[in-house]
């Protein structure tokens, strides 16, 4: 633990559930202060962890990412971002990461790694996002999508997404961390090699 952490830690005294759907759950988590004065109620969204898949598929002697196409009703807006959705009951996130990229791209993964793992939003949520670059790709006979599911699957190059990335249609905040640890990766490896 760092040295400051009984100087900043909330202590939680009670938590009551307040609201569950399909997708995630709310709970209110009733916390005494880090010097015990007071306490506070803080809402917490419950949700199970999520897998966002990096695919790099080599082309005619160029790179591309694999990207879906989706409509995001948050925003109600068309995003273009990596596949990736929430892990199954009692699936392992490399499981998920590559269940994800076959169901959303028709693409399947002979590499799969992880690059990293993140909490998306801290303050307010208690999941996780694991990240995972997917490489050495063949195509599947189609896409498996879910009922509620209507997703496109695009090529693009990858120049064009690290030039665009925070303008539309590349919207979503998780692309830019997916796009940060991809670079990570990309860097260590050029490292590496030249070590060898």
């Amino acid at each position: 633990m760092p040295d400051n952490y009984d100087r900043l830690a909330w202590r939680e005294e009670d938590r009551k559930d307040v609201y569950t759907c399909r997708v995630f759950s709310i709970h209110e988590s009733v916390c005494r202060s880090p010097d015990e004065k007071h306490s506070s109620v803080f809402m917490v969204l419950d949700a199970a962890d999520w897998a966002m898949v990096v695919p790099v598929l080599e082309k005619d002697g160029r790179r591309f990412f694999v990207m879906v196409r989706q409509w995001r009703h948050g925003v109600q807006d068309l995003s273009l971002e990596f596949p990736g959705g929430v892990l199954e009951a009692d699936e392992d996130a490399h499981r998920a990461a590559l269940r994800e990229l076959e169901e959303e791209t028709a693409y399947t993964a002979k590499k799969i790694a992880k690059l990293g793992e993140m909490s998306p939003n801290p303050a307010i949520m208690n999941n996780h996002i694991h990240f995972f670059l997917a490489e050495e790709l063949s195509p599947l006979p189609s896409q498996r999508l879910d009922e509620d599911e209507y997703v496109d699957m695009e090529l693009v190059p990858i120049e064009e997404v690290l030039e665009h990335i925070g303008e539309k249609p590349y919207i979503h905040a998780l692309m830019g961390t997916a796009l940060t640890l991809w670079r990570q990766n990309q860097e260590t490896s050029h490292t590496d090699m030249g070590n060898a």
